[in-house]
């Protein structure tokens, strides 16, 4: 079970780096620029405060695979992060749809953080 969480631990870190690239990927600089200041500094404060999550959920991962697995506070982390990766693929359906084949793919990988830490949640049960 180490190895799913440590390729959770790189699944994490995977999607903090494309959190920081949201600005040059989705053109923030333009298309945030119609939103009030409020509103433009909330989705830049979230979109970095989530960024630290996953940096968060990626270094415990990968340098404490074993607390992880063998603690109580371990799975119980290893229970919330599963459950936040299902919270997000309930939100890709809710929020986007399925009726383009990226949100499609999106869904996919979310089920797929879900089951990295799902899998040994119940495992070491």
């Amino acid at each position: 079970m180490d190895i799913l969480v440590s390729i959770g631990g790189i699944y994490c870190f995977a999607f903090a780096i494309f959190h920081l690239l949201f600005w040059r990927i989705f053109n923030w600089a333009d298309d945030l620029s119609s939103l009030s200041f409020l509103n433009r500094a909330i989705m830049q404060v979230v979109n970095l405060s989530l960024t630290f999550v996953f940096v968060i959920f990626g270094y415990v991962s990968l340098l404490h695979p074993k607390e992880m697995l063998e603690t109580h506070l371990g799975r119980n982390l290893l229970a919330l992060i599963a459950i936040f990766w299902l919270f997000r693929a309930i939100q890709q359906v809710v929020f986007f749809k399925l009726s383009h084949w990226g949100s499609v793919v999106f869904l996919t990988i979310f089920l797929i953080g879900s089951l990295l830490y799902g899998i040994p949640t119940i495992a070491v049960r």
